[in-house]
């Protein structure tokens, strides 16, 4: 049966981001539905933190394969109730070069990563969170959605797609009571920003960031950028001509190119 207590379900929860939202959200008092391919980091990591067994549960699952999270969310719902907060975090941040073949392979696997992934994660959540008259369904974008960066086309592109789509949804579930919120993150120091060869202006740590992103959930801010400082100067970049923007990126150091499978 359901617990009483509110339950926040999160993918990407065995490492940064995903795994601080959800110390935080345990510690506020909600219940925890974690979600990841690497089970055993997610067990190991809740016994350390000694979070009580039926406060949590942990389940398996690969958001690029649609059936793979769609099943997981299932298992939540019979096992744990239907959870008042989606955290769909789970993403992946690769350079890519489109003039190399085989990089349109690795921009297929990340959009099926950031993008179809996250409408996966939302899908089994959405009709019964309408019938119910609430629920909180929570994109995570990236700062780098609001103007594409030199190497990162698809990352940059996905991120954008990101925040289209949670606007789309916003609009869709606005009649049935259930919010969408859309975070952006700046820089946050996760094992997807540690191999980064460029500077990371007003980098946050991954409990920080968690800090501030658990307030602007419960508040269903609808768009935030995380911190503040960095929205600005991308919000700045976006108002740049093209010619001094260019400008300005030339010669900067971009991603590692991903192998498929890497």
């Amino acid at each position: 049966m359901p617990a009483a207590r509110p339950l926040v379900f999160i993918t990407g929860a065995s490492s940064g981001i995903g795994q601080a939202l959800a110390a935080r959200f345990y510690a506020q008092g909600h219940d925890l539905a974690l979600v990841a391919r690497n089970t055993q980091a997610m067990h190991d990591w809740a016994a350390a933190e000694g979070l009580e067994p039926a406060r949590h549960a942990v389940y398996g699952a690969d958001v690029a394969q649609a059936e793979s999270i769609v099943a997981a969310a299932r298992q939540c719902i019979a096992r744990q109730g239907l959870p008042q907060i989606v955290i769909a975090n789970a993403g992946v941040s690769w350079g890519v070069d489109t003039g190399e073949r085989e990089d349109l392979e690795v921009m297929a696997q990340l959009f099926a990563t950031n993008n179809l992934g996250m409408a996966a994660t939302f899908h089994p959540f959405i009709r019964a969170m309408q019938a119910r008259g609430s629920g909180t369904l929570v994109g995570v974008a990236s700062v780098a959605a609001i103007r594409g960066l030199p190497g990162h086309g698809a990352y940059c592109a996905s991120k954008a797609g990101v925040v289209s789509y949670c606007e789309s949804l916003r609009g869709e579930m606005r009649a049935s009571g259930v919010k969408v919120v859309t975070l952006l993150p700046g820089y946050v120091a996760t094992p997807l920003t540690r191999n980064n060869r460029y500077s990371m202006p007003f980098l946050l740590t991954a409990d920080e960031f968690a800090r501030r992103a658990c307030r602007v959930i419960l508040r269903q801010t609808s768009y935030a950028v995380i911190p503040w400082q960095m929205g600005m100067v991308a919000k700045l970049l976006r108002m740049l001509p093209n010619r001094l923007f260019d400008r300005l990126l030339q010669g900067r150091e971009t991603k590692h190119r991903h192998k498929t499978g890497g």
